[in-house]
Formats: C-alpha cells, structure tokens, sequence
C-alpha cells in the first residue's frame, strides 16, 4: 500500500509541477504593478478559458499531493 501511494505521489507530483510550468505567464502585470501602472494594480481579472482550466488543474492536483502526502505520513506513523 505504501508503495502504491508513493508512486502515485510521484506521479501527481510531476503532473503538478507540469500543470504549473504550463500556466500563462504573469510577468506582464507583475512589472506593470512594479513600475507605476496602478491602472492595474487592484483590477480583478477573471481567468476564462485554458488559463481557467489550468488553474483548476493544478487546484485539484495540489489537494489530491497533499491527501496523499497525508496518508503516507499517517501510515508511517503507524
């Protein structure tokens, strides 16, 4: 069992850090925000569309890391 779930969280553990890396680049509004655009700085944007589900998966996929990081640690405590 133990080793089930180490290998899952490997493999989530890519997944996540691949969900990531594939996630669109703030850097734009980072520097406008560093630089003086305040037109900017408190403006909500909502994400739509690859950006939306992007986020999403990589939400999801952080949670499911973190349950299963859990449930390793709980085994090995007991």
């Amino acid at each position: 069992m133990t080793n089930i779930l180490t290998i899952l969280l490997l493999v989530v553990g890519f997944l996540l850090i691949v969900s990531v890396m594939m996630q669109p680049s703030k850097q734009q509004d980072a520097l406008s925000a560093l630089s003086g655009g305040a037109t900017d700085l408190f403006t909500e944007r909502k994400s739509r569309g690859f950006e939306a589900i992007m986020r999403r998966i990589t939400t999801i996929l952080g949670t499911i890391w973190f349950i299963i990081a859990l449930v390793l640690m709980y085994l090995a405590a007991h």
